[in-house]
């Protein structure tokens, strides 16, 4: 297995980051390789952000956002309450939006469907920066 972490710059606010490009460069530096197939893993080794396969581009997005502000409000009596005023829901976050995703690579190529963007969601406008580890399991 290789393995390697980037680096994402979210800024100071909630966001969805496509990091599709990025995975599929690691990609084709890593399936010439195994004949093209295996198996990408993405990881985001943090207690508040998630890695999500949607749409991005039509709302979705924006969407997720919106539906996660109504599933998680930060106005909400959290325990947990360091940081920014309802920085408990960050941490809950990834129970909803898990911290890792699996896509198939078939002949080089991510198996994902017409509209699919692999993403890393983050809430926590505390963290401008993020870490995201991409893996390469060859077929």
């Amino acid at each position: 297995m290789r393995s390697e972490l980037i680096d994402v710059e979210t800024g100071g606010s909630e966001v969805v980051v496509d990091l599709t490009s990025r995975c599929e460069r690691f990609v084709a530096a890593e399936a010439h390789q195994a004949q093209g197939d295996g198996l990408l893993h993405v990881f985001v080794p943090h207690a508040t952000a998630g890695i999500a396969i949607l749409e991005t581009g039509a709302g979705s997005d924006t969407d997720l956002l919106a539906a996660l502000e109504q599933l998680l409000p930060r106005d909400f009596g959290w325990q947990h309450r360091h940081g920014t005023p309802g920085h408990g829901r960050d941490h809950v976050l990834p129970a909803l939006v898990p911290p890792y995703a699996s896509i198939p690579v078939l002949d080089g190529r991510m198996m994902l469907g017409t509209w699919q963007a692999i993403c890393l969601v983050d809430t926590n406008v505390d963290n401008p920066r993020r870490q995201v580890r991409l893996s390469w399991l060859p077929g």
